[in-house]
């Protein structure tokens, strides 16, 4: 070679392969790198890219986020409950659960909740047994918290069963079906519940049948007597009185002629 052509060649800048050394040996263009916009062309170090406009599509709302750091802590997340392919997952309650309270703990729990029970309104034996272990107290110590408060008197089935048959009949005006329904709805025992009945009178049951079937009949003036009477009639069996009760009280409540206080006349 001449000393010509060395010089000339010292003037030519380097021969850079555009699309990089594996694409000048095969022939075609590496696919772009991944992140990178410009086309395959690192630029060099302390260098700024340019990156065409039209290809940002990151939001202008936030901080870019690094799609590997994300993965890395996920995995890393991931791999503090797990070893050798083998969950490592906590048992159930393992870490959550407290210590049971002790029995005499549950004792001065299961006090507390009679006490504000009783205190609100009358309760059966049932009914504070199922309150207690709705509070998740041991057996032993509902059965025992019963005991005491039937012990002192603060639990009576006969005498809560006394007093419901009083306000039901004597308020309400219910008669004995209505009643033994609500005594049974409470939890009572049902040799309790026959004792209260049987000390019940007849008489009186027909004599609450009659006050209100002639108070109901006076909203029925104007009515046809089969139709007042079908009406009369479920009034009363709805409120817990016998068949035979309820007829004698609508003959008395809607006479056929004659006259009659507070009844309603029908020809």
């Amino acid at each position: 070679m001449t000393s010509h052509d060395d010089e000339s060649s010292d003037d030519l800048a380097p021969v850079t392969p555009l699309f990089g050394v594996r694409g000048a040996r095969s022939g075609r263009a590496d696919p772009e790198p991944s992140g990178h916009p410009a086309r395959g062309i690192a630029p060099a170090e302390g260098l700024v890219p340019v990156v065409d406009d039209e290809r940002v599509e990151a939001p202008d709302d936030g901080p870019r986020r690094d799609p590997v750091r994300d993965a890395a802590a996920a995995l890393a997340a991931v791999s503090e409950h797990w070893s050798d392919g083998v969950a490592a997952v906590p048992a159930y309650g393992d870490e959550a659960e407290e210590p049971r309270e002790d029995l005499d703990a549950q004792r001065t729990r299961a006090e507390n909740v009679s006490l504000h029970a009783l205190s609100r309104r009358g309760v059966s034996s049932s009914e504070m047994a199922a309150l207690l272990e709705a509070r998740d107290l041991d057996p032993e110590v509902v059965a025992d918290e019963v005991s005491r408060l039937e012990g002192v008197g603060l639990l009576n089935d006969r005498e809560l069963a006394e007093n419901l048959l009083q306000t039901k009949q004597g308020r309400k005006g219910l008669g004995r079906g209505a009643v033994t329904s609500e005594l049974r709805s409470r939890g009572i025992d049902a040799s309790v519940i026959e004792g209260v009945l049987a000390e019940t009178d007849d008489a009186d049951e027909q004599a609450r049948a009659d006050e209100w079937a002639e108070k109901r009949a006076g909203s029925l003036r104007g009515l046809d007597r089969a139709t007042a009477e079908r009406r009369l009639n479920g009034y009363l069996m709805r409120r817990g009185y016998r068949s035979d009760t309820v007829r004698r009280a609508v003959e008395k409540a809607l006479p056929r002629g004659g006259s009659s206080r507070g009844g309603v006349r029908f020809e």
